[in-house]
């Protein structure tokens, strides 16, 4: 959503150094939550349950952050927020690391090495963001002209936010 709102905000093409910075920053978190989460399981094999529900509660709540929350089609004459604003958004962010959580406590096998299972989800949402982080810009751009103030925008956040619900459903559903 904050890839929507910086390029609603300040257009695609600013929102770019700030779209890589994020990108950046969750790299700087996967590592010690993946390493931290990993040696913990082996301690605790409960663990990756009890952070799997609390990541998929806290994940349902922004959904519902998302249903209420509205957008603005003026673009800002405001300077942009830059790569090392970007850069701080994951580490201060409870979302990424409820993502992370889940990605860690849902897709990776407890028992698998550990740098093998870390590289593998940081590389996996390494193109996952490089593909769709600047695509969410471009849209936030795009449907901030469209949808700005009219009926339609209102449909348009509670659709997103089905989408989350959808999506933190199946993730717990196929566990």
């Amino acid at each position: 959503m904050i890839m929507l709102a910086t390029g609603a905000k300040y257009g695609f093409r600013n929102a770019i150094p700030f779209v890589f910075g994020v990108i950046v920053g969750k790299q700087i978190i996967i590592w010690p939550i993946g390493f931290g989460l990993l040696l913990l399981n082996k301690e605790y094999p409960y663990i990756f349950i009890f952070f799997k529900y609390i990541s998929a509660v806290y994940i349902l709540w922004l959904a519902w952050r998302i249903a209420t929350m509205r957008i603005s089609a003026k673009i800002s004459d405001n300077k942009a927020p830059g790569f090392f604003s970007g850069l701080i958004v994951h580490p201060l962010n409870p979302k990424a690391w409820a993502l992370i959580t889940t990605g860690f406590t849902n897709f990776v096998d407890p028992i698998a090495p550990i740098v093998y299972s870390t590289a593998t989800i940081a590389v996996c949402l390494f193109c996952v963001q490089v593909i769709c982080h600047p695509i969410w810009a471009l849209f936030g751009e795009k449907i901030a002209r469209l949808v700005s103030g009219s009926v339609y925008e209102r449909y348009l956040m509670l659709f997103l936010a089905a989408l989350t619900v959808i999506f933190v459903s199946l993730a717990i559903a196929s566990s």
